[in-house]
């Protein structure tokens, strides 16, 4: 008798939507701040834009992601979510008053909160226990290689015409249009269950914390916790030009770090079917300590270069792992509703490790900042090695 098949064919669909969509995007995350400038935003605006935009994505994966559970429904938030994506990318361009790019911007963001809870516990219904370490490898790493093409794209424009950023977001809406139609070739997973009816609000979500299995909250509990200290990659990036990177140099091992992360979810996936989620990743938390402490240390580019294919292994071992621990110890019906709360609480948790990061890099310099969040992983490391067990553990034992 044949084996069923690992990556299914909602998996695919799935996981080339995300490639264009993230091709969409990563085309135009090195030049947004170049153009919001532009056009006239300030380093402030800019910064409370992408404040405005987060938050909104963060909130509304929680929501979303119960509602998602409450009506059984899994295909129409994510069709809804990447239409939202993609529609907002020629907006940015379209007009440049202030309240436009905001509108436009949050859009994008929305589009993102209402998607992500939905398209995971698809994933989540399309994995067995055995299998879902490479489902949601396989997922994050045809994510990330529209990570790895979407700036090479980028480059590759404005080295034709530098300056000139207006028609890349045009050109940005052809991927989101053809992550769109894929994403009609979904249909509802034959696992979906209807969650019971329960009075619902915005902020429904939140309650969940105090009804979720005991395995969740000691998870979550560890993550958020590391979500508060793991700032945004820009200080990475900081970091190599202090390290005497040039700007090309800085944004080559930006690609490269996405393109070993692409090349290794898939493999790491398939090494915690076999060993456990939990052991890649702790190990997975250990490579993103090495790196913390090493750009504290580091220069040159070599040691840099180094430290960036480290991090993509980390991220590797840890992204798409995260879900897929969280899909295992919750019931079908609340899948959903427990990575959109986590993926929300995640979003908001960023924008203080940011702002903190940044006050630690004004007050201290960078070399504080690498080393605090170095540390913070390490502890991290071990309370989920003390508190938490591995979903491998409770598989039925092989005969």
């Amino acid at each position: 008798m044949s084996r069923p098949r690992v990556i299914t064919r909602t998996v695919w669909v799935l996981s080339l939507i995300s490639l264009c969509t993230d091709t969409a995007s990563e085309m135009l995350y090195p030049v947004l701040p170049l153009y919001l400038k532009e056009i006239g935003f300030g380093v402030l605006l800019i910064g409370v834009l992408e404040g405005v935009a987060e938050a909104t994505a963060g909130l509304s994966k929680g929501y979303f992601g119960m509602r998602s559970d409450r009506l059984g429904r899994r295909a129409p938030f994510v069709q809804w979510g990447y239409a939202l994506s993609a529609i907002s990318k020629p907006m940015m361009a379209v007009m440049v008053a202030p309240l436009w790019i905001f509108f436009a911007r949050t859009l994008d963001r929305l589009g993102k909160g209402i998607r992500t809870g939905a398209r995971d516990a698809l994933l989540n219904d399309e994995a067995t226990p055995e299998t879902k370490g490479r489902v949601f490898g396989f997922h994050r790493s045809m994510d990330t290689l529209g990570a790895v093409i979407g700036p090479s794209l980028a480059l590759l424009y404005l080295w034709w015409r530098p300056g000139d950023y207006v028609p890349l977001f045009f050109i940005a809406f052809g991927p989101g249009v053809v992550a769109v139609l894929l994403s009609l070739l979904l249909k509802e997973s034959t696992h979906t269950v209807k969650a019971p009816a329960k009075p619902f609000y915005f902020f429904a979500f939140l309650r969940y914390w105090k009804v979720s299995p005991m395995a969740y909250r000691r998870l979550t509990t560890g993550l958020l916790l590391f979500a508060l200290f793991n700032s945004s990659d820009v200080f990475l990036l900081l970091g190599a030009r202090n390290a005497g990177l040039s700007d090309t140099g800085t944004i080559g091992v930006y690609i490269g770090y996405n393109l070993v992360y692409a090349l290794f979810a898939f493999p790491l996936g398939a090494l915690a079917d076999r060993i456990g989620l939990k052991r890649v990743f702790l190990l997975g938390l250990l490579l993103f300590a090495a790196v913390y402490f090493g750009m504290a240390a580091g220069q040159g580019l070599a040691v840099i270069a180094a430290l960036f294919v480290v991090y993509g292994l980390y991220a590797a071992a840890t992204e798409g792992i995260a879900k897929a621990w969280i899909g295992s110890i919750v019931p079908r019906t609340e899948t959903a509703t427990a990575i959109g709360t986590y993926a929300g609480l995640q979003s908001i948790a960023a924008l203080f490790a940011s702002a903190f990061a940044g006050w630690l890099w004004f007050a201290f310099g960078p070399a504080v900042t690498f080393l605090v969040t170095g540390t913070v992983a390490v502890a991290v490391l071990v309370y989920l090695l003390v508190t938490v067990t591995d979903p491998i553990d409770a598989r039925p034992a092989q005969v």
